[in-house]
């Protein structure tokens, strides 16, 4: 009883294999189609396509203290509800 079980499970699996393989072979086609269309006109700013590491931000002092503050801020006011509610 198993056996046949396992047999059946089998089959199942090979269909949605075959299945699947199709639909990746479609989908495979069609994206060649949109890169055949787009030839060499890629944007080279997508960072998948890009070569170059991405360039680190940097902050001014002063951006650096805005943020701090605004945090300090945000962090005061969770406190004060916090108190409030205990």
């Amino acid at each position: 009883m198993a056996r046949g079980r396992s047999d059946q499970n089998a089959a199942i699996l090979e269909y949605a294999l075959r299945h699947l393989e199709r639909e990746r072979d479609e989908i495979q086609a069609k994206i060649d189609h949109v890169r055949r269309q787009l030839g060499n006109r890629v944007s080279s700013t997508s960072p998948a396509l890009s070569s170059e590491p991405r360039r680190k931000r940097v902050l001014s002092e002063a951006a650096r203290k805005r943020i701090a503050a605004a945090q300090k801020r945000r962090w005061a006011e969770h406190r004060r509800a916090k108190a409030k509610v205990e």
